[in-house]
């Protein structure tokens, strides 16, 4: 069976969005930064994502596609990425969420609104 590739994951998060809601998805992409991150740095590097990529069935990718990865969401430019840019990165390549990202600003509003 070949390992997923990146675009297989661009399917799933509407998925986990739709059955877990917004404050869901949200630390479900926060669990999956924390897998991801250098711990002493607190960062997502080229050798931490390197090491982890299997986590995710992404050991098939090249260095270079990896750094590519990198360098899409870094963007504050300082070759890694935190978990803000992250979790834009994980939005970015889902463009079925891009849509959707209103909607679940709007609920997260409403809930609080609702909650404070």
């Amino acid at each position: 069976m070949a390992a997923p590739k990146m675009g297989d994951f661009e399917d799933l998060l509407p998925v986990m969005a739709e059955k877990l809601g917004g404050e869901g998805l949200i630390r479900e992409l926060c669990n999956g930064f924390r897998l991801l991150m250098d711990g002493e740095k607190g960062v997502i590097t080229l050798e931490s994502l390197k090491r982890n990529a299997a986590l995710l069935g992404l050991q098939e990718l090249r260095d270079d596609e990896l750094q590519s990865m990198l360098r899409e969401g870094d963007l504050d430019g300082d070759g890694a990425l935190n978990q803000m840019e992250f979790c834009v990165l994980m939005f970015r390549l889902s463009p079925d969420l891009m849509e959707e990202s209103q909607f679940w600003l709007e609920q997260a509003l409403e809930e609080a609104l609702r909650d404070g």
